[in-house]
């Protein structure tokens, strides 16, 4: 991962097992864009996310504001939401 003044972006499958045992690998995609900057260059991260996501059709869709913040922790509450 990158980190400072471009944009962060991470996509990949994650090990998921749900409370009821199952385990799926859904593709998850994180993004995140530095925070402090210009209010222009959000609005160019936020239109090439969205490009991408269209394109590949993703539909595990997180952002973050602090890359220290992703934790595996993080990852699952996140995914819980899909149960």
């Amino acid at each position: 991962m990158q980190t400072g003044t471009s944009d962060v972006h991470w996509t990949g499958s994650y090990k998921y097992v749900h409370d009821d045992g199952r385990v799926s690998y859904p593709l998850c995609f994180i993004f995140s864009s530095p925070v402090g900057c210009k209010p222009e260059q959000q609005m160019m991260y936020a239109g090439s996310k969205n490009k991408l996501v269209q394109t590949v059709e993703l539909t595990k869709v997180f952002e973050i504001r602090n890359t220290e913040d992703l934790t595996e922790e993080w990852l699952r509450e996140k995914l819980g939401f899909f149960r």
